[in-house]
């Protein structure tokens, strides 16, 4: 088979070097995909968001499946154009995508079919938000409505930080027109994870959980990243745990989807917050994570293309999903300055270290304009173990971790470290 991934970080880095691994992936092409995957994929020069052109090329080409990796082009209706030229594709529609494309659509869709979530209220102007935000004398978490590349979050410490958020994305337009909307919600309280049903809009697979590290520094402070690593299974999740989020999130979320004519086929990505009244949802992403997909490919044991033909195709009811028993940690490695303003160009140092077993090194902001690796992004690496321990895949990653250097180049110590305590290896 022909296959093209869609996406250029370190999430289509994983799924490519996945679909590498079936014996029906006889070519694969990555749009536009980076340094690293350049290695073990054609790269095109087309924009993930660029759907004629891809459609053109995946013609051309005969490409018989395509993985789309990043939320743009789901949301701007990829699935829908190549669906429509009778091309086999791997994601939800655009109305379907719509769970991510808009907090606020997702939110609705919540409360009409009973799926916990905190409280909350929309706004479509400042005025309005900020007087219900003194009349509660309280602070909130405030949401921009649309697309933010994970960063359109603020949980406020005070009412005066919650005030400024809302003037941040409303009338500074932090995030574009993603903020003309905002959720202003209760914050909940408890542990973070992320559960992935991975569904044909009927039937679904689960995929072990996993734990993403938002925040930039150790400890869980410093601003919102798109995720500085992650680890799984996450053991904060426990069977019942599992069994409640299916009962009362995933399933009524993929028959909500099919009832208000969305059917959702594709990952669904449910980000969680572990609370004392069970299981909520923070939000949902219509795609697989960035860098759970690092952690949650090589736990995978079944041929991944079989998985996304299973789906594409509505066929998912005969489908077995086999996973193997490791665990995996992910250490991302980020430019000086990110996730503000940071520089391009550095050349990286380290990667032509052979990796032993077990272990992966997940390019994200990369590219190779001749024999090194330069620095391209924000995140520019995600280097993965996994082992048959937590602690075994942690120490691994950090290893090699240390055999990499940039300039400027800057990393959480503390991934995983969660899992080890409420395993009491700490």
């Amino acid at each position: 088979m022909n296959i093209l991934v869609i996406g250029s970080g370190g999430r289509e880095h994983a799924l490519v070097w996945k679909i590498a691994q079936s014996r029906q992936a006889s070519t694969i092409f990555c749009a536009p995909g980076n340094g690293g995957i350049s290695e073990s994929a054609e790269c095109i020069p087309i924009k993930a968001n660029d759907i004629p052109g891809l459609l053109q090329f995946s013609k051309e080409k005969k490409i018989d499946l395509t993985v789309v990796g990043s939320e743009e082009p789901l949301t701007l209706g990829i699935v829908d154009e190549f669906t429509k030229h009778g091309l086999l594709i791997f994601g939800p529609t655009a109305q379907a995508a719509e769970i991510e494309g808009s907090k606020v659509f997702s939110k609705q869709l919540m409360k009409k079919y009973g799926v916990p979530t905190a409280e909350f209220e929309i706004f479509s102007d400042a005025v309005h938000a900020k007087e219900f935000i003194r009349s509660k004398n309280k602070s909130f978490v405030v949401k921009a409505d649309g697309l933010a590349a994970g960063k359109g979050v603020i949980v406020a410490a005070d009412v005066q930080e919650t005030l400024d958020a809302v003037d941040l994305i409303m009338s500074d337009k932090k995030f574009g027109t993603a903020g003309n909307k905002i959720i202003v919600e209760e914050k909940m309280s408890g542990e973070e994870a992320s559960v992935f049903a991975v569904t044909d809009g009927e039937d679904y697979v689960l995929l072990p959980a996993a734990q993403d590290h938002k925040r930039i520094f150790d400890g869980d402070r410093g601003g919102n990243t798109g995720g500085m690593g992650a680890y799984a299974p996450a053991p904060v999740v426990t069977p019942e745990i599992m069994a409640q989020v299916e009962r009362t999130i995933i399933r009524p979320v993929i028959r909500g989807m099919a009832s208000e004519g969305r059917l959702y086929k594709g990952v669904l990505y449910c980000g969680l917050m572990l609370t004392d009244d069970g299981p909520k949802v923070v939000e949902f992403n219509c795609r697989f994570g960035d860098p759970e997909c690092q952690v949650l490919m090589p736990l995978i044991e079944s041929d991944v293309i079989e998985l996304f033909l299973a789906v594409a195709q509505g066929k998912l009811k005969n489908y077995s999903l086999r996973l193997n028993s490791m665990t995996a940690t992910c250490v991302v490695l980020a430019s000086g300055g990110y996730p503000d303003a940071f520089e391009k160009g550095k050349t990286i140092f380290g990667l032509e270290k052979k990796l032993s077993s077990g272990a992966m090194i997940f390019h994200a902001g990369t590219q190779k304009p001749d024999e090194k690796f330069i620095t391209s992004g924000g995140r520019v690496l995600g280097v993965t173990a996994f082992t048959d321990t937590i602690a075994g895949s942690i120490q691994k990653a950090y290893e090699i971790a240390g055999q990499v250097s940039f300039e400027g180049m800057h990393f959480r110590k503390d991934i995983g470290f969660k899992a080890l305590k409420r395993l009491g290896q700490v």
